[in-house]
């Protein structure tokens, strides 16, 4: 395989990504170990079923029609396995791959470069392509579609497209924020597939798996308590495998149960439901300071000591998915179920779920 992976790239969503433990952006360790874990087929890919059962036609289709796949479009959010699907498609369909993302082509001639050393049949995977520069967009256009491209020589009245043709090749685009991709764009990739968070069972055959390939012993039980923290992502599951493995390893006899696995997530803070420390620092702030709101985001990252786009982009996202929190017109409010949660009772003239309030204290 050819790998042009551009180590460094910051993601979108990686304010604090990379120093949670539950955070869904992958840092250099976690690279290297997602790169020994990683299913090689989709046999071996664990959940995302319909993804994998419309994948598998469209790779078989153009095996039996000895033609390159049609280009392929993947969006959802970090760490659900877009990565390892291209890889799989790339090594279904025999072919190498190359690796690169959105931030890192910023003029057309950097897009050029790469195209025109594809060999035939090869996959490209452009990661983040949403961020990727204008110009060189409008020139994927013409790569998608046509195999070619035109390189502009010289400047001025003299400049001069020169066609340069393209062997066939299959681009596999991934995406956390699919609405930013223009119709053009979205419009030339032959399937398109959206990958949802996992459910628990899953994660469960997920930790197993990992848990084999690490050579770690777990009870399905243990397996159970960290997949249930896993906030629905494959990668925050594999990160606190290997977290609470060295809890048991360092405090325990190398043997995960439900009671080691608990006792090390605590450790590390994150509790039943896959909240950490920046998650619940909002919460309670919220519920304690506010009376679970409404309350404007900035006012709220002041009371939690962290800035605006932090609690946005990072805190927010999950808290909303859990129903712990809600984002209303008039600002942010908590659900019961975050009263709840923390083991609070909301005063009478607390929001219901609804971001509705009864003005007269009825």
């Amino acid at each position: 395989m050819n790998w042009d992976d551009p180590t460094g790239t910051p993601a979108p969503e990686g304010l604090a990504g990379p120093e949670r433990l539950v955070g869904s952006v992958a840092d250099g360790e976690d690279q290297a170990v997602e790169a020994a874990l990683r299913p090689k087929d989709l046999g071996e890919f664990i959940g995302q079923e319909k993804v994998r059962e419309q994948l598998d036609l469209v790779l078989r289709a153009a095996r039996a029609r000895g033609a390159t796949a049609d280009h392929v479009l993947l969006s959802g959010a970090p760490g659900l396995g877009k990565t390892t699907l291209s890889m799989i498609i790339a090594a279904e369909m025999g072919a190498p791959i190359r690796i690169t993302s959105g931030p890192a082509i910023q003029h057309a001639g950097d897009l050029a470069a790469i195209l025109s050393s594809l060999q035939e049949g090869e996959v490209l995977f452009l990661d983040e392509i949403h961020r990727m520069s204008r110009p060189a967009e409008e020139m994927l256009y013409m790569a998608m579609e046509d195999f070619r491209v035109d390189v502009i020589v010289g400047k001025g009245p003299g400049a001069t497209a020169i066609p340069l043709e393209l062997p066939p090749f299959t681009l596999v685009g991934a995406t956390t924020r699919a609405g930013l991709l223009p119709p053009p764009l979205r419009d030339r990739f032959g399937f398109t597939a959206h990958m949802e968070f996992y459910e628990p069972a899953e994660l469960e055959r997920v930790v197993h798996r990992s848990a084999r390939l690490l050579d770690v012993e777990i009870e399905p039980a243990g397996a159970a308590e960290i997949a249930g923290r896993s906030r629905g992502t494959p990668r925050i599951a594999n990160r606190l495998l290997r977290r609470v493995r060295d809890y048991a390893q360092v405090k325990a006899d190398g043997f995960i149960t439900p009671e080691i696995a608990g006792a090390a997530l605590a450790v590390y803070e994150v509790d039943a439901r896959g909240l950490d420390r920046l998650d619940r620092a909002v919460l309670k702030a919220l519920l304690k300071l506010f009376g679970g709101g409404p309350v404007g985001l900035s006012t709220l990252a002041v009371a939690v000591g962290e800035e605006r786009e932090t609690v946005e982009e990072v805190a927010e996202p999950f808290l909303v998915r859990e129903g712990l929190l809600a984002r209303t017109p008039r600002g942010r409010i908590a659900t019961p179920a975050a009263w709840a949660h923390l083991g609070l009772t909301p005063p009478q003239s607390a929001p219901a779920g609804n971001g509705q309030q009864n003005l007269f204290g009825a």
